[in-house]
């Protein structure tokens, strides 16, 4: 089973995770996260490529994320 396997089975098969759910997979509290990812290193700056907008919410693609971690 894949990395983007178990995420989709994890989270209903959702092909976005909220901010909360990527906090969970990176075993981060949720302004960890946030602060994690205004830096200024290569993780951070995968992780901003695969963020996706909703009105005033933001999301990640599942698929970017796991390919992410894979890699990592």
């Amino acid at each position: 089973m894949t990395i983007e396997e178990t995420l989709l089975n994890r989270y209903g098969g959702s092909p976005l995770l909220s901010l909360q759910q990527l906090s969970e997979v990176l075993h981060r509290s949720k302004d960890g996260l946030r602060v994690s990812l205004s830096g200024d290193s290569e993780l951070s700056a995968e992780l901003r490529r695969c963020k996706v907008k909703i009105g005033r919410r933001v999301y990640f693609k599942t698929s970017a994320v796991a390919r992410v971690i894979e890699e990592a």
